[in-house]
């Protein structure tokens, strides 16, 4: 199998009137090593073949529902069948979708949270260690190389111990009862069958989550969270706020963390900021100056460190494309995510051990989060002051 062959690309959901669709073929495809072969792309036959004809896909790979494209493409030659699909329906189809393609040997990218439950997550996760596949979930945030940077500087000690951390993801699209308009994004993300149990905790809470754990290399050990829905009948929680304890393998101590996510935050638009203290200095990065790091050592100025510096750690020049002074961000970053993806499955690398080699989250990643989800859910609804939440593999 050649190291840079262009893998092909099937696609389930992400057809007309779907945003985050053509994000996700846009930065697949972005360096020339993917291309989108196959799709269904709505889960109504009509409208899927309707979007597949809008995007040129061939006919004989314009499929009606997923499973037939699933069956076709399994009967295909091995050098022309999709080498993987890309799942971005609402959350409530990743878990069957996910499934049946990891069984059937394909590799998987499938958007985040990753499924409803812990017990899809566990079937998920155990399907993925018997097929040896690849199954990345896109937590695109960790795909920007000043992420990766600050990650670098964390486990190479040099902000010393994490002693706090304070993640926040602030948006205000949801303040009014926008699902109400016949807006497709805020109507299945406020509906508890298709988004399952939470709402600003599942839809942005998970990345705060995703972008602690993969900074710092802890995980939560105990939650403390307040859930509001601020909107009158509005079903799932728009505002969220949590009160945290971190810990990893070989600490005996706990570091303190604050989480926000919210939703009705007027005048906030994709506003995900991180700021990591330790022993001997601090970190701070915003989303919406990505290219940007922060970093306030004990005793000495503060410095800003810019994307595509000679500098930077090699993972951070790894997922830099164009020189420093130019705006790399969202796009970029999820293309970081695929690019990584696709050189293990190049490599013939899956199962659960391959995505700390190779810098992509994971099913673990996204059974962790689904954990996170569930755990908040939880203690929202508990009287007791701590709700514990370690994450058991």
């Amino acid at each position: 199998m050649s190291d840079n062959r262009v893998l092909r690309m099937g696609m389930v959901g992400g057809g007309r009137g779907a945003f985050i669709g053509e994000v996700h073929r846009t930065a697949a495809c972005m360096d020339g090593g993917v291309r989108f072969v196959a799709g269904c792309l709505s889960s109504t036959p009509d409208k899927a073949l309707a979007s597949g004809q809008d995007l040129g896909l061939n006919p004989s790979r314009n499929y009606a529902t997923w499973r037939d494209m699933l069956e076709t493409e399994r009967s295909r030659p091995a050098d022309d069948r999709i080498d993987f699909v890309s799942i971005v329906t609402p959350n409530h189809v990743h878990h069957e979708v996910a499934l049946a393609f990891t069984r059937a040997g394909i590799h998987v990218v499938c958007d985040k949270p990753l499924v409803h439950t812990s017990a899809q997550a566990r079937e998920l996760v155990e399907a993925v260690s018997a097929a040896g596949t690849v199954f990345a979930v896109t937590y695109n945030y960790s795909g920007y190389p000043m992420v990766k940077h600050a990650r670098y500087m964390v486990r190479s000690g040099e902000i010393g111990a994490v002693r706090k951390v304070i993640v926040e993801y602030n948006q205000g699209w949801l303040a009014g009862k926008l699902e109400e308009t016949g807006q497709k994004q805020a109507d299945w993300r406020t509906d508890p069958a298709r988004s399952g149990a939470a709402g600003a905790v599942g839809d942005i809470g998970s990345h705060a989550e995703q972008l602690t754990s993969y900074i710092t290399g802890l995980e939560i050990s105990a939650i403390c969270a307040d859930l509001t829905s601020f909107v009158p009948g509005r079903r799932l929680d728009d505002d969220a706020n949590l009160l945290l304890r971190l810990t990893a393998t070989g600490r005996t101590d706990e570091a303190r963390g604050v989480l926000i996510a919210s939703q009705i935050e007027i005048g906030h638009e994709n506003d995900l900021r991180i700021r990591i203290f330790g022993s001997t200095g601090s970190l701070e990065w915003r989303q919406e100056e990505p290219n940007l790091l922060i970093h306030r050592p004990e005793g000495a100025p503060q410095r800003v460190l810019s994307r595509g510096n000679a500098y930077l750690c090699d993972a951070a020049k790894r997922a830099t494309r164009i020189p420093p002074g130019h705006p790399e961000a969202f796009l970029e970053a999820f293309a970081n995510v695929y690019n990584n993806a696709a050189v293990s499955i190049r490599a013939g690398r899956g199962g659960l051990a391959a995505p700390d080699e190779f810098d992509f989250p994971g099913v673990i990643d996204g059974a962790r989060g689904v954990w996170f989800i569930e755990k908040t859910v939880e203690s929202a609804a508990s009287s007791a002051k701590w709700t514990t939440a370690s994450f058991v593999r």
